[in-house]
């Protein structure tokens, strides 16, 4: 099982992790509302999870820019 995070904003692939056993604990997943855990973390057929973040470079321009935050990319 791989763990893909990618900038939810732009696609990036922000980093993996490649471990055979990791709890939603360690990756602080439990702490996430049903709502977000549902928009934000996607389970492959393969058993590989998929979680949407931001990257710095993304979190940058809307600190810049805090109207982008009404869009689903800032990056069109």
């Amino acid at each position: 099982m791989t763990i893909h995070y990618h900038c939810r904003h732009c696609g990036v692939n922000v980093g993996r992790i490649s471990e055979m056993s990791v709890h939603s604990e360690q990756l602080g997943l439990n702490t996430l509302t049903d709502e977000e855990r549902l928009h934000m973390v996607h389970y492959q057929e393969n058993g590989d999870i998929q979680v949407q973040t931001i990257c710095e470079d993304c979190q940058e321009s809307l600190e810049r820019n805090p109207d982008y935050h009404q869009l689903d990319y800032i990056i069109q």
